[in-house]
């Protein structure tokens, strides 16, 4: 028992400074003592706004407050502790991981034209392009048996050869 405790005091101290007065003021319920109850051990910073990284309405105004962690100082706490392994300890925000990814998917890439069965509309040149190309290919494909009437008609005739 000793000995771990131990190890989480060591790699609680491995964490740089930010990250580690963040999971000291807002510690989430994994890391907290056996037998406490996260309802009654809670930090004064909890008992303010229990998630630092939502906003709060105020309960007797209604007002909205913005978070304490700014969405750029949001994404930088949870880049220091996917450096450090420990991005499951930080509460829930939109710039985890596993929330943008969650998005992702949901939502696509949002590109016109990448969904299933869309196309982009682009310029008429590239609208055009594969019936110019083949057409292009079937008269090729065709030449050879032009060439052969081309021929036997004769340069003479040629002006009257059927279209």
């Amino acid at each position: 028992m000793a000995s771990t405790v131990k190890q989480h005091v060591k790699l609680a101290l491995s964490l740089p400074p930010r990250l580690r007065t963040f999971l000291a003021r807002y510690p989430p319920a994994s890391i907290l003592p056996a037998g406490a109850d996260p309802e009654t051990h809670k930090t004064a910073y909890q008992e303010e706004s229990p998630n630092p990284f939502m906003p709060t309405k105020h309960p007797i105004t209604g007002k909205w407050h913005n978070p304490k962690y700014s969405l750029r100082r949001q994404a930088e706490l949870v880049k220091l502790a996917q450096e450090h392994g420990v991005e499951e300890l930080l509460p829930f925000t939109r710039k985890l991981n596993e929330e943008k990814l969650r998005k992702r998917v949901e939502l696509g890439l949002r590109v016109k034209g990448t969904g299933v069965g869309e196309k982009v509309k682009g310029h008429k040149h590239e609208r055009t392009l594969v019936a110019k190309m083949e057409k292009r290919r079937e008269a090729m494909l065709a030449m050879p048996d032009l060439i052969r009437e081309w021929k036997k008609v004769g340069k003479r005739n040629w002006t009257k050869f059927p279209k």
